[in-house]
């Protein structure tokens, strides 16, 4: 974790209103694993005292990376169930996060922005801002997802339950006990630095699971850093079109600038010959 970082994208959410708790062990280092933040026991335990503290009306994630798998057997779910719900907000490495709150809770989290990264960092990106804040703040405004490099890969309509996130955490997760079929889902995915036969892979281990079995459609984000668009569209339209859904392409969800924040768990209906995806209710009621 960035300490600067961490506290200019705290500063940028108390502008917006918001009165900021950080975790105990938010600047913690893993003493024994290099590329770990803190042990897993005293990550979980931030996460589960936010969850079940009352006065916490979200809990937002300060940065991705690896490991969020790790403190999902240290969580205590059947307290966290009988917590009120709240907000879950974060992307990358978090999709493990959000998988494992659909599954053991039921609740609807937010793939977006986190507080110590580029998205909110010294030059914080407004339209990613200005999004997070409508669907914070005015969910009934922010029922459209859409941008202007959305493109069809594969026509027709579909409604389902949004679900998804970074597609190397959604393939890592197949036989864990939070790992869910993505039956009847409107499925996102995107990721960052992974070379395309690396994506092909991913996405085979997700249809030869049967992960992908009876979804609705696919949205997929920006492919940051992992090679021509033109040759990730073509990868996509080979592995998904057995599928026979509507494929839409290049939402600004995931890990590129700007950033949409995208509500998972929530009704949907996508339209790929407009290019649109909307949701059939607000992502926060």
């Amino acid at each position: 974790m960035d300490p600067q970082r961490l506290h200019h994208g705290c500063a940028l959410l108390c502008d917006l209103g918001l009165e900021i708790v950080l975790g105990t062990h938010v600047l913690d280092r893993s003493s024994q694993v290099e590329h770990l933040a803190g042990e897993d026991a005293n990550r979980a335990a931030d996460l589960e005292r936010a969850w079940l503290d009352p006065d916490i009306a979200a809990v937002i994630c300060a940065r991705g990376g690896y490991g969020a798998t790790r403190v999902l057997d240290h969580l205590d779910w059947a307290a966290m169930a009988r917590a009120e719900p709240k907000i879950l907000l974060g992307c990358s490495d978090s999709t493990a996060l959000h998988q494992a709150f659909a599954a053991q809770l039921g609740v609807a989290t937010l793939f977006g922005p986190m507080v110590a990264t580029a998205v909110l960092g010294e030059s914080a990106d407004l339209v990613s801002l200005t999004a997070l804040r409508t669907v914070l703040f005015e969910p009934e405004r922010a029922r459209v997802l859409t941008c202007p490099g959305l493109r069809t890969l594969l026509s027709g309509q579909a409604e389902g339950i949004t679900t998804g996130g970074t597609l190397s955490l959604l393939a890592a997760g197949v036989g864990g006990p939070e790992c869910r079929p993505a039956t009847g889902g409107v499925v996102f995915i995107e990721d960052i630095d992974e070379a395309p036969y690396r994506i092909d892979q991913m996405l085979t281990q997700l249809l030869r699971s049967g992960w992908f079995t009876g979804v609705a459609a696919i949205v997929a984000g920006v492919w940051e850093q992992c090679g021509a668009p033109d040759e990730i569209d073509r990868l996509l339209i080979e592995r998904l079109a057995p599928l026979d859904v509507p494929v839409l392409a290049g939402l600004d969800f995931g890990h590129g600038i700007p950033q949409l924040t995208v509500p998972l768990g929530v009704a949907a209906k996508l339209n790929a010959n407009t290019g649109t995806v909307v949701l059939s209710t607000p992502g926060l009621l």
